[in-house]
């Protein structure tokens, strides 16, 4: 009988020594986060830390956003510094220009950048020239933000990318995030940038989870401005792209290892200024190079890189031209099917990088 209980104590004790590790098992310090949430906190961290930081745009406060970036903002820092506007992009971005001159530090909110062009005015003659004419006597410190490129289904008017078009001016810094981390950190260094920034968000990205390391849920945790990142490492060929495009590339890069090519994808996270150190190094290792964008072709994010590693010391180290792989020269079609053949796919990189490669 006291070897049973015995028995029965040595049982019951192993049981407690496994519970207890269980309990006090370490778990991953990251988070899953979306694109929305980690906009929401880069921006709520902001206002926190600089009482000069304010969010003016449509729909920003009472809606909490169009697409709920700014989700409980209006009611933890009221009107004055999260307000709601009328429908009139000139307009709000003027008074956005002028509050920066004055020494705020405005987040400039376009419900799409299509309609920045109705601002386009105010964000390159007012905001982008000023530090330049004054001798750099008067700074602009601004940030507009917005949805930028093709959504679904929202035709020509509503799915053009301006990466290219703000990434040619001058006096703009201009930033495409990827995932979570990008939308955090580069939000966040955008804010604390003293110059005007074009912060081109991505429609169909808000929703997306990403982990977010433990670093990244720091309230300090910013990326710097003119940085690129490596995504993935491989020898064969380089897939340089920026935005929803990265995941694209990180896609078919999965696929063609399976068939024993290893892609190095580069996530450009800034256009302008442009990491062409990263890029170049990584043609150099690879002898190869494709860029992705959804953009229109002619005068786009990847003929500038192109052209730069074509005028730079990499060129040497080509093995095949470089290729493009881009938006079809055409106005976004409505009906879905031409849509999506308008747009790259992750079967047009799978299609580009086997043929550059001769295989």
């Amino acid at each position: 009988m006291e070897s049973l209980r015995f028995l029965i104590r040595a049982g019951r004790n192993a049981a407690s020594v496994v519970l207890r590790r269980q309990f006090h098992k370490t778990s991953s310090a990251s988070l899953q986060v979306t694109v929305r949430d980690a906009l929401n906190q880069a921006m709520d961290e902001e206002l926190e830390r600089d009482e000069r930081v304010f969010l003016i745009g449509e729909e920003v406060a009472q809606y909490d956003g169009a697409y709920k970036i700014s989700r409980g903002l209006w009611k933890k820092y009221g009107d004055d510094r999260i307000i709601d506007t009328p429908i009139t992009e000139m307009g709000f971005s003027g008074i956005a220009v002028g509050a920066a001159m004055a020494g705020l530090r405005p987040i400039c909110e376009f419900m799409t950048f299509n309609f920045s062009m109705q601002a386009i005015d105010q964000i390159i003659n007012s905001a982008a020239k000023t530090y330049y004419m004054s001798a750099g006597l008067q700074s602009v410190p601004i940030v507009f933000r917005g949805p930028n490129g093709a959504s679904a289904g929202v035709a020509a008017q509503h799915s053009q990318c301006f990466a290219a078009w703000y990434g040619h001016c001058p006096g703009l810094k201009v930033l495409s995030p990827w995932n979570s981390e990008d939308a955090k950190g580069l939000l966040k260094s955008a804010i604390r940038d003293d110059n005007p920034v074009v912060f081109l968000e991505n429609e169909l990205m808000y929703g997306v989870p990403f982990e977010m390391s433990e670093e990244a849920q720091s309230k300090d945790f910013t990326i710097p401005i003119g940085k690129a990142k490596t995504e993935r490492q491989g020898n064969n060929i380089t897939l340089v792209s920026h935005s929803r495009y990265v995941g694209f590339c990180l896609d078919a890069a999965a696929v063609l290892a399976k068939e024993g090519i290893e892609c190095e994808v580069i996530n450009l996270r800034s256009i302008r200024p442009l990491d062409v150190e990263t890029i170049e190094a990584s043609v150099i290792k690879t002898n190869h190079l494709i860029t992705v964008e959804g953009g229109w072709p002619q005068f786009g994010v990847g003929a500038e890189i192109c052209a730069r590693i074509m005028e730079g010391p990499a060129f040497n180290y080509l093995d095949a031209p470089a290729v493009r792989v881009t938006g079809v020269d055409i106005p976004m079609p409505y009906a879905k099917i031409l849509e999506d053949n308008s747009i790259p796919q992750i079967k047009d990189i799978i299609f580009s990088v086997k043929k550059t490669l001769n295989v």
